[in-house]
């Protein structure tokens, strides 16, 4: 396993994880983030960390589902 300390990482690093994914944001945006909580983030010696994990999950497949899984009659009252 590796060390905690691994799992956080710079804004810089997130960044370049989103830019892997197509997704592109400045630091400075990942930053907002962070201050307001939209990220679990840590401050330490003037430079913020994110977990991540939740950059991860920002760019997350979307996860499908079957259409023969979908409850039967769920979408009946928007057929026309």
């Amino acid at each position: 396993m590796a060390p905690a300390s691994t799992d956080w990482i710079t804004l810089s690093e997130a960044a370049e994880i989103l830019a892997s994914a197509n997704v592109h944001f400045r630091p400075g945006t990942i930053g907002t983030w962070a201050r307001t909580g939209r990220l679990q983030s840590i401050k330490l010696g003037g430079r913020r960390f994110v977990r991540r994990g939740e950059v991860r999950a920002l760019v997350a497949p979307p996860r499908r589902v079957k259409a023969s899984d979908i409850q039967a009659g769920l979408f009946e009252d928007l057929q026309g």
